[in-house]
């Protein structure tokens, strides 16, 4: 069955000049192994720096791998320059063609096809991207997210066997961005395309994604499900990157009213965790708050003497708070 594998890929750089390490090789992709399924997307997930962008170049061509290969079914194509691989990309400024209208930029890569067909390919993926009747449309005239959904479409005309994304949606404010992701995410599923994608952004991985790679100086830390990501983070690191914060031990958890916790794990709180109540709670000192996105964010002192974030609708003005623990919203990894 046809599909990408990578296998022990390992990419080097030269340390940049003027960087204090002259001469010094940098390892931006440590011995990375992952597949993805046709028609699957798979998101690879980390911070800058985590090696995710170049592993995306690697699979591309656009980056030698120093060590390990990449196969397209049983075709190795490790040696393969970029245009032989026949692997479409989408970055994160849409790279239109000014001088061409809408139309001609989405059938750029349609080279050899007749008139009629190029003419019914553009205009059916134009209304796939939500964009129908703008072909004729100059490109300077698109708004940011009308240019990335233009940009989708010419990824998608040639039905390249794998497309790659490289962070598509970064240059977008935050509410485009949420509505974004969703539209690429209906346009990958309606064409079946097999996919990787880049992205620093949990929430976007999780929407986009059927399995998500989580990358962490180079290396995979965790490949699975959004779901099992989750709540199943295999390490600290892995439920730190996805936002649970503090962790605290057996002991702290069950003065919070969570017992059962094995001696060996930690108890790493999400976000909504825990919950301020008038009445009753584990009492717990406040040392600040703050406000975010027309919520309070209140800062206590756990019984373990770690400060956690808890979410209240209002200001509190008591030294002393009643907090409860949502054990829903917790997850259990090993101490390390």
């Amino acid at each position: 069955m046809e599909g990408l594998t990578i296998e022990d890929a390992v990419v080097r750089y030269s340390a940049t000049p003027g960087s204090g390490s002259a001469g010094a090789v940098v390892t931006a992709v440590d011995g990375v192994s992952l597949d993805v399924q046709p028609g699957e997307v798979v998101a690879l997930l980390g911070a800058s720096g985590s090696g995710k962008s170049s592993l995306l170049r690697a699979i591309a061509g656009l980056e030698p791998l120093a060590e390990g290969r990449v196969a397209w079914g049983d075709e190795d194509v490790t040696a393969q320059p970029t245009h032989k691989r026949n692997f479409g990309m989408m970055f994160q400024d849409a790279q239109l063609f000014p001088n061409m209208n809408v139309g001609r930029n989405v059938a750029y890569g349609l080279h050899g096809w007749d008139r009629l067909r190029r003419r019914r390919r553009v205009e059916e993926l134009l209304e796939l991207v939500g964009l129908p009747g703008y072909g004729k449309r100059k490109v300077t005239e698109l708004s940011g997210g009308q240019a990335q959904r233009v940009a989708l479409a010419r990824s998608l005309a040639p039905s390249p066997r794998l497309l790659l994304l490289d962070e598509p949606l970064s240059a977008l404010d935050r509410g485009l961005r949420e509505h974004m992701v969703n539209e690429l995410s209906r346009g990958l599923r309606a064409t079946s395309t097999t996919a990787v994608y880049v992205t620093h952004d949990q929430d976007e991985a999780s929407t986009i994604a059927d399995r998500v790679a989580v990358l962490d100086a180079g290396r995979l830390l965790q490949l699975d499900t959004p779901e099992v990501l989750w709540r199943r983070p295999l390490n600290r690191r892995v439920a730190e990157f996805l936002g649970y914060e503090p962790f605290v031990d057996a002991a702290v958890a069950a003065r919070l009213g969570l017992g059962g916790v094995p001696p060996g794990d930690l108890v790493g709180l999400g976000q909504e965790a825990l919950s301020i109540v008038d009445d009753g709670g584990v009492r717990v000192r406040v040392v600040g708050q703050t406000l975010r996105r027309g919520r309070f964010a209140v800062s206590v002192e756990l019984p373990g003497g770690q400060q956690a974030d808890v979410p209240h609708e209002r200001a509190v003005e008591e030294d002393y708070v009643g907090v409860v623990l949502h054990p829903d919203a917790t997850v259990l990894v090993p101490a390390e």
